[in-house]
């Protein structure tokens, strides 16, 4: 299983890098040369409504993006944990003013043990199930709130927590010029379960900044900060002094680059992120690494 894990890894290395080299430019032909200058200004204006879509957590675009979370150095023997997000992304418009937005998070996970050099867990987890109440024709700031929740679907228990848990959700965000920038936060609580298990009561907050460049080129970070709010946390989180047994922070930092562009008639959004946790429980990974290419289903245009 392990060597199925570090295939699975190196897998999406090799499809995120040859999807890459596929992006290059091509050289213009003749025929391309002989374009009027309105077709690549329309084109560009196109491209750049489509990253800003993408990088809109309630924007009326389908999505499927396709998530991988190789988490690094877990516990005393530097184990590999990896997480396969499959998380799909469904607006619908229930109103004139209103939208419904869709966001479910399925993780495939390999578990390691991380109290041995061999061995671990691999199987579905727990699904993440959010919806979004959003205006269909937002301002400057554009915002969405609803549900999440948790489902207890993991094939195993050490794949996720065994209980039913909801919350509240808000996603709120601006997009200046070339910038996006902007949160998502939950916070959910167990409501049943196995008696056997901790109960839950736990937040994710995940800022994001994004900085759109020439040819759907774009620089961004969007770091999960998470806390167990059942975990008894000693020090002060903010200077990393967070590392009793049972730590309640994680907070990672850093970032990566990402790039809108076709794979034949196919628009994908391409990324590749690394993220240091400044503060996380002991013997939780201290680094990261996420790669991800999301399947785009823009609206025709009509007539």
């Amino acid at each position: 299983m392990k060597k199925l894990c570090q295939l699975g890894v190196l897998c999406n290395g090799v499809f995120l890098y040859s999807a890459i080299l596929s992006a290059q430019d091509s050289p213009p032909s003749t025929a391309s040369n002989a374009q009027t200058a309105s077709a690549p200004a329309a084109a560009a204006a196109s491209a750049g409504d489509l990253a800003k879509a993408t990088q809109n957590p309630v924007a009326s675009l389908i999505s499927v993006p396709i998530q991988n979370n190789s988490n690094f150095a877990v516990g005393p023997y530097n184990r590999t944990q990896d997480v396969l997000n499959i998380q799909p992304v469904i607006p619908a418009r229930i109103s004139e003013n209103w939208m419904l937005i869709s966001r479910i998070i399925q993780p495939i996970v390999w578990q390691p043990n991380a109290a041995a050099t061999t061995g671990g867990q691999y199987g579905i987890g727990d699904m993440n199930p959010t919806f979004f109440l959003s205006p269909a024709k937002p301002g400057k700031l554009i915002w969405g709130l609803g549900p999440a929740i948790v489902l207890p679907t993991a094939t195993s228990t050490a794949l996720g927590q065994g209980k039913l848990s909801f919350g509240p959700s808000m996603v709120a965000l601006v997009q200046p010029g070339h910038w996006t920038i902007g949160f998502l936060v939950n916070n959910v609580w167990s409501v049943a379960g196995s008696a056997h298990r901790p109960s839950v009561n736990q937040m994710a907050l995940q800022y994001f900044i994004t900085y759109n460049l020439k040819k759907g080129w774009n620089i961004n970070s969007g770091p999960i900060v998470t806390a167990n709010w059942h975990n008894q946390a000693g020090g002060d989180a903010a200077e990393g002094d967070d590392t009793p047994p049972g730590g309640r922070w994680t907070i990672p930092f850093g970032g990566g680059v990402g790039r809108i562009m076709r794979l034949g008639a196919q628009p994908v959004n391409l990324s590749a992120n690394f993220y240091g946790n400044a503060v996380h429980p002991p013997g939780a990974s201290s680094w990261g690494m996420r790669l991800q290419i999301a399947l785009l289903y823009p609206k025709k245009p009509k007539g």
